[in-house]
């Protein structure tokens, strides 16, 4: 315990007992959908360490549930057109429904928007208001006088003072990484109007974090086995000293601030998401819950628990909280919200926050405002029925200790050459082997050799080490050892060869199955926390029921007469083709960003219809091409314009080869005042566009066309 003002906050300096879990995963903004960045660094180790512990029996939550607050709520909303409640209604169904599709098996999947959530974040806030824990302090804020309201961080835009991009936001410049204040920003503008924002007094209450310090630094000290990124980040931010900080917003968009003089003000998402973890518990145990909320928080759907009270699971110290999050989560999880809790009293902190690093895509970082991602709703209907393909190709590049890169041939290698040709492989043999040899029935021949000891007394570790790699969180590693379960039963089948003995020893054959048959039902079991679509197709062609984690390790899972199901393949290769449809996605989906994002030059003064007249443009064909000589960008063209060949120079050798451009039409204005360059006379111009990277592009017919055909 460590004691702050009146209130005692449980610390977990060492669970000796652990009764039940608390697992959360980071609340996924509801401003677009969920990416396979967000399901590397997050969701998917989430999974893997809650299906591991309800195999072992154990007594967990899983928490998750839509942020729907915030400013990137209410920008996308104005984007679209619409209100921020349509739009948070649209992607909570989005996301909630691929969580589902993809097996993410989170008890409740819930919302910041709900009626429990906004009474549940307000009374927390009035709680810390009413002991005197906030300060009141005024500020200078950026103010839109046009769009009349102060502008939250997101709403202003401006230069970088770094790297010098024009498209900075007020608190992040996505460019360089440079963490901003909104004045820091070159030449600010609001997002609402674009006009350039003034900066106004306003109030809002503060979290005094300076005057936390010590105990939170207690607090991550306690921890010592954390990840050294998770405890290198926190320690800088000690080092710097930690600030007050605003748990209050001058928005419209949010839970209400409940106390007077807060007039348009609504808590910091911040303040109110980590909250929400609360919130939805609170609502997971709550019998009177309609069956239409049920629904909408997938709770008809989910795995459920069977004990009792939602307190159980915040505020009893022998109850273990696992935050799972991604690396730019770190300070609100280990920092900020602690310190919340810390300031209420009466909750347990995290025991553990092992946050991962960031995934990138084909050597790129991932970014929604550039549709560079990989989208996981999209996937599902892209690769029906291979939700553990994605599972498994994310585990293993897993961003645990630095970021990581996916790569859609690395996808395809991993399903083809381990899923298919390892673990596919064996269980298939096995079972295809028992059907055809002995009518899929477990049978028994000859006595156990050494060999087969050998292979039971492998087998037996692997539960362990799977386990304590899980429990350590290095998922990585337990994957590793999973596929290391089916190299054991491949080795063996490779070593004893059935399908050679059957025709001179069929006892010894029954006994390599049943050996077989044992591995693959550990297969079944061991998988299931990484790969569980393919676990319950495993489980049913052996017509393995009921068992879980304390079973694995058994020689004897499969008793003798036992009768297995037909055969199915468990994975099926990815052909080339299919993966090129998914590299051409990403590179239109680059191209069709890069044309949304340009620059379009301001229009030139307007000219009168006989000055748009007088000019005539034509169009020619290219007969004729050579570089100046000693220049870098001029090109000297001999164009057929129709009505003679004339000499054009022009500025396009950057882009451009002679001989690439010879033969191709353009327009080209005939009637241009000739002009002397680099003593070439060069007899008009030719009409080009310049794409927003700076590549020209030649303006022409879309098909063929007489030259000196008049361009009007």
């Amino acid at each position: 315990m460590i004691a702050h003002g009146r209130q005692e906050i449980i610390i977990h300096m060492k669970i000796d007992t652990v009764k039940r879990y608390t697992v959360t995963a980071a609340l996924p903004y509801t401003n677009g959908p969920v990416h396979i960045g967000h399901l590397a660094g997050v969701y998917v180790p989430a999974d893997i360490y809650v299906r591991y512990l309800r195999s072992k029996g154990e007594d967990v939550v899983f928490i998750c549930g839509s942020d729907e607050h915030g400013v990137p709520i209410t920008l996308k909303a104005k984007k679209e057109g619409i209100s921020p409640q349509q739009l948070v209604d649209k992607y909570h169904k989005i996301i909630g429904d691929s969580f589902l599709d993809f097996g993410i098996s989170f008890n409740i999947y819930h919302r910041t928007s709900s009626e429990t959530h906004h009474q549940t974040a307000s009374d927390f806030f009035k709680n810390l208001y009413d002991k005197g824990v906030f300060t009141e302090e005024e500020t200078e804020q950026y103010f839109d006088e046009k769009a009349n309201q102060f502008l939250a961080d997101r709403y202003i835009t401006g230069t970088c003072p770094h790297c010098n991009n024009e498209n900075a936001y007020g608190d992040q410049c996505e460019k360089c990484g440079s963490t901003l204040n909104a004045t820091d920003l070159i030449n600010p503008k609001s997002s609402l109007s674009g006009e350039p924002p003034v900066l106004r007094r306003t109030k809002n209450w503060f979290l005094p974090l300076d005057k936390m310090q010590s105990s939170i630094e207690s607090y991550i000290d306690s921890h010592p086995e954390w990840k050294p990124s998770v405890l290198g980040q926190c320690k800088s931010w000690f080092n710097t000293g930690l600030q007050s900080r605003a748990m209050t917003r001058d928005l419209d968009w949010g839970v209400k601030v409940p106390v007077k003089d807060a007039e348009g003000k609504v808590l910091y998402v911040w303040f109110d998401a980590p909250i929400g973890y609360i919130s939805a518990t609170k609502d997971l145990f709550n019998p009177e819950l309609s069956e239409a909320k049920k629904h909408e928080y997938y709770l008809d759907v989910a795995p459920k628990t069977d004990l009792s009270r939602w307190e159980n699971y915040w505020q009893t110290e022998s109850t273990k909280l696992v935050h799972f999050i991604g690396k730019d989560n770190i300070v609100f999880h280990c920092i900020i919200f602690p310190a919340m809790l810390m300031a209420h009293g009466g909750f347990i902190l995290a025991d553990h926050v092992p946050a991962n690093e960031f995934l990138n895509l084909e050597g790129d970082k991932i970014s929604t405002s550039r549709n560079w991602a990989v989208w996981l709703h999209e996937y599902l209907v892209d690769f029906p029925n291979k939700q553990d393909v994605l599972r498994y190709a994310l585990t293993a590049t897993a961003p645990e200790t630095k970021d990581n890169d996916f790569t859609w041939k690395d996808f395809q290698a991993r399903n083809n050459n381990e899923l298919v040709a390892i673990l596919g492989n064996f269980v298939n043999r096995v079972l295809v082997l028992s059907h055809k040899y002995f009518d899929g029935k477990v049978v028994m021949g000859s006595a156990f050799t050494e060999a087969d000891s050998l292979v039971f007394d492998e087998l037996k570790s692997y539960p362990k080490k799977i386990g304590e790699a899980i429990e350590n969180y290095r998922f990585r590693e337990a994957l590793a050892e999973l596929m290391n379960v089916a190299r054991l039963g491949n080795k063996y089948l490779a070593d004893a060869e059935p399908w050679k003995l059957i025709k001179t020893d069929e006892q010894r054959v029954k006994t390599i199955l049943h050996v077989a048959l044992q591995i693959t039902a550990n297969v079944a079991i061991l998988s299931a926390p990484f790969l569980p679509f393919t676990a319950d197709k495993l489980a049913k062609m052996l017509d393995l029921n009921g068992l879980g984690w304390n079973d694995a390790g058994r020689s004897d899972l499969l008793p003798l007469g036992h009768q297995l199901n037909e055969a199915e393949l468990l994975f099926d290769k990815i052909e080339d083709g299919i993966i090129e449809t998914q590299m051409q996605k990403l590179m239109d989906s680059k191209e069709a960003n890069q044309l949304a994002q340009t620059t379009v030059a301001e229009a030139k003064t307007n000219i009168n219809y006989d000055q748009f007249s007088a000019m005539d443009i034509r169009v020619g064909t290219i007969i004729g091409a050579e570089k100046v000589a000693k220049t870098k960008k001029l090109l000297k063209l001999t164009i057929d314009t129709g009505i003679d060949q004339r000499t054009v120079v022009s500025g396009i050798a950057e882009y451009f080869t002679p001989e690439a451009i010879v033969g191709h039409q353009v327009s080209i204005l005939v009637n241009l005042e000739p002009r002397e360059i680099k003593g070439i006379l060069s007899q008009g111009m030719i009409l080009m566009a310049e794409n927003s990277d700076g590549k020209l592009n030649f303006v022409r017919p879309t098909q063929a066309i007489s030259n000196g055909s008049v361009i009007a």
